[in-house]
């Protein structure tokens, strides 16, 4: 049987692009169907950045960079943790994703590193709908640009039954945030914390495979 891997994950978690490395190399592993499972854990909710949770986060950032060597750059920090009142909202960074799960699904991966790129290492603002569009039409995706720019009831129903069903894993398996993963295979299915994937990839295979 073929070991699936669903990663639950935010596009504006941190601690998500810091797994980056690992999950991208994931997805190449022949033996592994890697199921990306977006939780909704920042869409929504109408926080805006203010100075504190800008500190809070740059903190974070700082010890993710540490840990892992992922990038933030000083862009990030100026255009995007620096643009006080600004939104802080996962929903169409999230919306981009499932538009190119069902257009493009093999290239869902690539996006959300992209995304996070974008926004950790160019300093582009990916709560804006419409930098997300331009980021999607610049991938090529235009297909999944034109339905995230219109936003139909169809796209608008697939992203709701994505979280909804993301969250439900979270909750059956006890995940206490993101990154995480599920790990179903023929002896199960089970929880594997988010920590597996700080690092190298033969420790990676080894937890997916002893859990």
């Amino acid at each position: 049987m073929r070991t699936t891997v669903t990663y639950l994950f935010d596009p504006l978690c941190g601690w998500c692009y810091g797994a980056s490395p690992a999950i991208q190399k994931l997805g190449q592993q022949s033996a592994i169907h890697l199921a990306l499972a977006p939780t909704g854990l920042f869409a929504g909710g109408g926080r805006t950045m203010d100075a504190a949770f800008a500190d809070y986060a740059w903190s974070n950032d700082v010890r993710i960079a540490k840990l892992t060597g992922q990038r933030f750059t000083e862009a990030y920090r100026q255009n995007v943790l620096g643009r006080l009142g600004s939104r802080f909202d996962s929903a169409s960074a999230t919306l981009a994703l499932t538009a190119v799960s069902l257009s493009e699904p093999l290239r869902e991966l690539e996006t959300l590193k992209a995304l996070q790129e974008a926004r950790y290492v160019q300093g582009l603002d990916t709560c804006d709908v419409s930098v997300v569009e331009k980021l999607l039409r610049d991938q090529g995706l235009a297909v999944a640009a034109d339905r995230l720019a219109a936003s139909d009831a169809e796209l608008l129903a697939a992203n709701a039954a994505r979280i909804r069903q993301a969250q439900g894993q979270m909750q059956t398996f006890g995940a206490q945030g993101v990154p995480a993963l599920v790990v179903s295979d023929d002896k199960g299915s089970r929880l594997l914390s988010g920590n597996a994937l700080y690092g190298n990839l033969d420790s990676l295979l080894g937890h997916i495979a002893a859990t």
